[in-house]
């Protein structure tokens, strides 16, 4: 038991990745406008997707070889595909997730004052947000993939301790009976929010990919991460993402439920927001509980969701256009902080509207990923060892009918 918990790390950055935007925004929205009646959604959503991030460490240590090794084996194509929609995708959920890290950081620990830069005006959140980034930036390209490990077994288990204490406190305070009733959205906004709500819970799906690089390099640093060890880390990384998910829209319905407040798309208003409810709810004194929980969450996705995404177009570039170089990671890395300061400066004030766009996009590319990585890991590339058990092929067979039946349905109803 002590060396499967020495030998924890991929999972817990999974959890990393997944508990950000997904948890603290969506889930908290879900509970403030329909109390606990998207229950339902989160779970079943979590189990439909478990297979499919399971494939990712599964695969990486029954093999050797990252997920992006194994779709490259599948075809080109597939890793084309792979690559068109990341790259269509990346600048987006990084703007997403740092715009809410920004927002957060203002309201914990002060404004700074706005300032010209030739024709645009630098907001403190702007500033905040290039603080970020250069914070992060340091952290992956000096301390690269250990301090990374390390850095979040500390994150998530403050963010595991601050979010049960707050939901305990909720609790005890609350006087109103819960209503377990669940609700299936009818009409076009609520239906398009519910879609967006699945779309990032736990997490996108390739972060499956992501998974699968984290693999790799943890067994390279332990030589001890065998698939055992991998699949007991991913499922205590993805159970908590689920606990804590519960435990936000839990905190959305016991706060916000029925408190006729509407949240706005402004990065530093919705911070507030968010923060002052709860302390006006919870009291003064669970400020700092609850802004630790908040911010931990935001700071631990934007970290891992940097270091990842470009890690994998790093490595698909490599595969589709046989061009290995170690400033491989470093362009990406480079590209994608621009890119999210460009996007950031110019479309701060529409942080509603970029979250809503990246997490439908991410549940409507979803039976891509789903249907490739079970047909991978059911594949002659992967040991028959370490194929899916009877159960597992079942519960895959009915996430993708899942993933694909959701998917349809929203489209129709647009």
């Amino acid at each position: 038991m002590i060396t499967k918990l020495k030998n924890l790390g991929p999972g817990l950055l999974f959890a990393g990745a997944a508990i950000g935007v997904s948890h603290l925004v969506q889930s908290t929205r879900a509970g403030a406008d329909f109390g606990l009646g998207l229950l339902w959604a989160l779970l079943l959503v979590n189990v439909c997707k478990y297979p499919f991030f399971q494939f990712g460490p599964r695969y990486a240590t029954a093999t050797g070889e990252s997920l992006l090794d194994g779709y490259n084996k599948l075809g080109k194509g597939v890793l084309a595909i792979y690559y068109t929609l990341n790259l269509a995708t990346m600048f987006t959920i990084q703007t997403a997730v740092t715009i809410v890290t920004a927002g957060l950081a203002s309201s914990l620990f002060g404004d700074f004052a706005t300032f010209n830069l030739g024709n645009k005006t630098i907001t403190s959140i702007e500033t905040w947000t290039i603080i970020i980034l250069f914070i992060c930036l340091i952290i992956l390209t000096l301390g690269k993939y250990k301090l990374l490990d390390r850095l979040m077994k500390i994150i998530i288990i403050t963010l595991t301790i601050s979010t049960i204490l707050a939901v305990g406190i909720a609790l005890t305070n609350n006087v109103e009976p819960l209503s377990f009733q669940q609700i299936l959205p009818t009409n076009t906004l609520e239906i398009g929010f519910l879609i967006a709500f699945m779309g990032w819970m736990p997490a996108p799906l390739d972060v499956s990919v992501w998974q699968s690089l984290w693999a790799i390099e943890k067994n390279v640093e332990t030589k001890q991460y065998s698939t055992k060890s991998a699949l007991f880390d991913f499922n205590i990384g993805y159970l908590s993402t689920i606990v804590i998910g519960i435990g936000f829209l839990l905190l959305g319905t016991l706060v916000m439920f029925h408190s006729g407040e509407t949240f706005s798309n402004s990065a530093g208003v919705f911070s507030g927001q968010l923060i002052n409810m709860y302390t006006q709810n919870l009291g003064n004194w669970a400020y700092v509980i609850i802004g630790i929980a908040a911010f931990t969450t935001m700071f631990s996705t934007t970290l891992t969701t940097l270091d990842a995404s470009p890690r994998a177009m790093a490595k698909t570039t490599t595969l589709l256009f046989k061009k290995s170089s170690t400033l491989n990671y470093i362009f990406w890395i480079a590209l994608l902080t621009i890119g999210t300061l460009f996007i950031f400066l110019y479309f701060a004030s529409e942080m509603g509207l970029l979250i809503q766009v990246a997490t439908i996009l991410s549940f409507i590319t979803a039976p891509f990923y789903a249907i490739i990585n079970y047909k991978l890991i059911c594949s002659k590339h992967t040991p028959k060892e370490w194929h899916p058990s009877k159960q597992l092929h079942i519960l895959s067979w009915l996430g993708i009918a899942f993933l694909i039946g959701f998917s349809i349905w929203y489209l129709t109803s647009l």
